[in-house]
């Protein structure tokens, strides 16, 4: 049996290796007709005529978006198989184009499934408020601290894509109640994921915890506002892994100096880092972090291993799990 042209396509040299690495690269020269050199935007031209028979490609951060030139270079271009999250900003020629485009957004989302695990735990045994004020008495009474505990607690969900929905599941392992604001969850969906399908006020006034995973689209901007923050339940705590543009953050900075009870956790902002000046450097009840939630050291193996897979499936003419169709395209953060 003939097998598939390949080649590897990415424009951040800093990636080579790790993404996929030499025994990764050794194992899809062995499923395909692999071509050796990486390819990005400054040396496509030079490689073209190599390229014309090219039927699949890999690729990660740092893939270009095609433009004609591409295409004609390429017309056998069949699919995309991606090993990386975000596919904005380069899925729409590949979808006008018919070319079928693979992510793995969803072995992206696991880490930061795993970071909001964390931190939702640690905000139920009331840790963050803790230790800003065991930091400014130093009293060793606990019942100076109030704290929800894990047990039968309201944990609020912005949103059930592929983030939202896993960490859902790890939150499966807890006694815990889940609920959810997504307008494109079905009630048969949120009877599957065994969530309460609730307004976006809803989940603010309703839980110890609030998690924001709402895709970065247009009509997400600005959606979260002070009659959302200053609903919050007292000591409750607000993680942001969405976007920060989603946020009306000066409400949001409004709302937590006047109530030191609440907390934020914010992995991403607008800008990032906030401005000199923001006043997230300066509020005690603020942790910013660097945007860490996606996949970071060894876990960049989960996304070359989840597109050979994904290729492994499609060259056998089984389904795919994890295309990025138009209508999905549409709703991806």
């Amino acid at each position: 049996m003939t097998k598939l042209k390949s080649a590897l396509f990415h424009n951040y040299p800093a990636v080579d290796g790790i993404v996929y690495p030499p025994a990764t690269l050794a194992k899809i020269a062995t499923l395909t007709d692999f071509y050796p050199e990486r390819i990005d935007a400054g040396n496509f031209d030079a490689h073209a005529e190599q390229l014309a028979g090219v039927e699949v490609i890999f690729a990660t951060w740092g893939l270009f978006a095609f433009e004609d030139k591409h295409f004609k270079a390429m017309p056998n271009l069949k699919a995309v198989f991606y090993a990386a999250g975000n596919v904005k900003a380069f899925a729409q020629p590949l979808i006008d184009h018919d070319v079928i485009l693979v992510s793995a957004w969803q072995a992206n989302a696991i880490p930061v499934a795993e970071m909001c695990l964390s931190q939702i735990l640690l905000s139920l045994r009331g840790y963050f408020r803790c230790v800003r004020q065991y930091k400014a008495t130093r009293d060793l009474n606990t019942k100076a601290y109030p704290r929800p505990g894990v047990n039968g607690e309201t944990i609020g969900m912005l949103g059930m894509g592929k983030i939202g929905t896993c960490t859902r599941h790890l939150l499966r392992d807890y006694p815990l109640k889940v609920i959810a604001y997504d307008p494109f969850l079905s009630e048969e969906r949120a009877a599957e994921l065994d969530v309460e399908k609730v307004s976006m006020q809803a989940v603010f006034e309703r839980s110890a915890v609030v998690c924001n995973h709402i895709p970065d689209i247009e009509s997400t901007r600005g959606v979260l506002n002070a009659g959302h923050f200053d609903a919050m339940r007292d000591g409750a705590t607000f993680i942001n892994t969405g976007r920060g543009a989603q946020v009306v953050e000066d409400d949001l900075i409004r709302i937590l100096t006047a109530r030191p009870d609440l907390t934020a956790l914010l992995d991403v902002t607008m800008p990032e880092p906030p401005a000199e000046n923001s006043p997230f450097w300066q509020l005690p009840n603020v942790i910013n972090s660097p945007h860490i939630g996606g996949t970071t050291g060894d876990e960049v193996i989960r996304l070359s291993d989840l597109v050979i897979a994904e290729f492994e499936r499609w060259s056998e003419g089984q389904p795919l799990h994890y295309q990025v169709t138009a209508k999905v395209f549409e709703t991806m953060g």
